[in-house]
């Protein structure tokens, strides 16, 4: 069993700041609410505590306190004054290394599937991509990867999946276009959390219709992660919003069991398994995309038309900015379109076009993260290209939000 440090959340907002730091000691952490049950503590043996946010609490294992109010303090997050408490108070090896988690994992989905089939939720984005590798590795053919595309992808997104799959791979792949079945249950749908329902009940009865077409399958897998959970709420934590393979599924699945071996790891973490499986550098480093797609990323109601402005709005904000050298210093960045229209003038004619807003962000766990500061003659590169070339956009913005307050998406 590995060691484990536990960070019990009194409030604050930035527990899992302090469980991310951790690991990157070397030291596998968790998050729990301060509320929790002290027997469902005691059950987890962790070898430390955290309290963070917390004037008092007593513990029966070594113990740090980190208040916290509003924003951490100064000297809290040192990695000296964590070092310290994980090597010298408790005492811990560190056994918390990619490589060896991706290698026991690896063994453990062997082990767990045996010789039955499996059905990979892939999305083609960095998260489900090492899903589905690692399934893939543990039990070759019996992988079956299910693309579907719910026509709320990025300008050839679906063509790149399919390629990236089928040649990179040489995995099972099965591509469903189901683009006017998602867009006719998105159609009049402005609330975001609805969108977000409605995409994973969606994912899952197409997943359930494939499988009875290929016959008997016992898993399903999913690229779940463990910013994933948190967000979506846990017992004592708030929802931040619901992700569609966590908050949004359905209460029943036609599925032995859901089996989603990314959900203890941070954002950074799952790239370091991918690079240790051996997965191309350019497709371990890609662009985070959410699950439900473009729907989270267009204001309000969806449409064809809105969707079309986008997906050309957003390839060129991505070209730019990989251009101009800064694609691996962004943590995120993506278009988004808003559901605001204003007055402009194009080729002396007054004009009443959408508002893009442009997001890009800099972060190493994508639980917080703030706002990146392009510079400003690629920002007008990006305005001018867009306003230009996308019919329908009249103005462009830029986002200067950190997480907290805002989320990194929009929706």
């Amino acid at each position: 069993m590995r060691e484990l440090v536990l960070v019990l959340d009194f409030g604050g907002g930035y527990s899992h700041l302090i469980a991310r730091r951790v690991r990157s000691l070397g030291v596998y952490c968790e998050v729990l609410p301060g509320i929790a049950d002290v027997s469902r503590v005691r059950e987890k043996a962790p070898k430390g505590i955290i309290l963070a946010g917390a004037e008092t609490c007593g513990a029966d294992v070594a113990a740090l306190q980190i208040p916290i109010h509003g924003a951490p303090e100064p000297g809290a997050f040192e990695p000296d004054v964590l070092r310290d408490f994980l090597y010298k108070t408790c005492v811990c090896s560190g056994d918390w290394q990619m490589a060896e988690y991706a290698e026991r994992t690896v063994w453990e989905l062997k082990e767990k599937i045996g010789d039955k089939k499996v059905l990979c939720a892939l999305s083609g984005g960095v998260d489900s991509t090492v899903a589905a590798v690692m399934i893939h590795r543990a039990v070759g053919q019996q992988l079956t990867c299910i693309f579907v595309d719910h026509g709320l992808l990025r300008k050839n997104e679906a063509e790149d999946v399919e390629r990236m799959c089928r040649e990179t791979f040489q995995m099972n792949l099965i591509r469903v276009d189901a683009a006017d079945r998602f867009l006719g249950r998105l159609a009049g749908v402005d609330d975001p959390e609805r969108k977000r329902k409605i995409i994973g009940e969606e994912f899952i009865r197409v997943f359930e219709e494939e499988a009875k077409k290929i016959g008997a399958v016992d898993f399903l897998v999913q690229g779940t992660i463990y910013p994933d959970i948190i967000e979506s709420g846990t017992e004592g934590t708030a929802v931040i919003k619901s992700h569609h393979n966590v908050g949004g599924l359905p209460d029943v699945v036609d599925f032995e069991e859901i089996i989603e071996p990314l959900r203890l790891l941070f954002k950074d973490e799952v790239r370091q398994v991918g690079e240790c499986l051996g997965i191309p550098s350019a497709l371990v480093w890609r662009q985070p995309f959410p699950g439900p797609g473009l729907a989270v990323r267009v204001i309000g109601e969806i449409t064809e038309d809105k969707l079309a402005i986008l997906r050309e709005a957003d390839a060129i904000f991505r070209a730019e900015i990989a251009a101009s050298g800064l694609d691996r210093e962004i943590g995120q960045y993506f278009a988004v379109l808003t559901n605001l229209r204003s007055v402009g003038v194009k080729d002396e004619v007054r004009t009443y076009d959408y508002t893009v807003g442009l997001r890009a962000v800099k972060t190493s766990d994508f639980m917080t993260a703030d706002f990146a500061r392009l510079p400003y003659e690629v920002l007008e590169r990006v305005s001018g290209r867009i306003v230009g070339e996308v019919a329908g956009v009249g103005r462009v913005v830029y986002d200067v939000t950190n997480k907290p307050p805002a989320t990194i998406e929009w929706e």
